[in-house]
């Protein structure tokens, strides 16, 4: 799946089959969903997942718990807007950078 197939398929009312964890998050939490994004990677114990769930607290003003997350993830809190950072991992999860 493309970067743009996967942006197309927000509106969409299902999810695109076989999606990662990871993309299934994005595709809840852009169509407003945070729990149902934050269900499809919480149990999940890879480093994509984890960096969508620091993605998520860090939405959700948790910042302490993201930062756990961003480290679990290897990765830092890349100081971007919320829509810029959902662009950034969309884009390295799909492979389009």
């Amino acid at each position: 799946m493309t970067y743009s197939q996967f942006k197309a398929s927000i509106d969409n009312d299902t999810a695109p089959p076989a999606v990662s964890p990871p993309l299934l998050a994005l595709w809840y939490d852009t169509r407003g969903d945070w729990h149902r994004a934050h269900e499809a990677v919480q149990d999940e114990d890879d480093r994509d997942s984890a960096w969508l769930h620091a993605y998520l607290h860090k939405k959700e003003g948790d910042l302490w718990n993201a930062d756990y997350w961003y480290r679990r993830a290897g990765r830092q809190n890349p100081r971007l807007t919320l829509t810029e950072e959902w662009d950034s991992i969309a884009r390295e999860l799909l492979g389009n950078q």
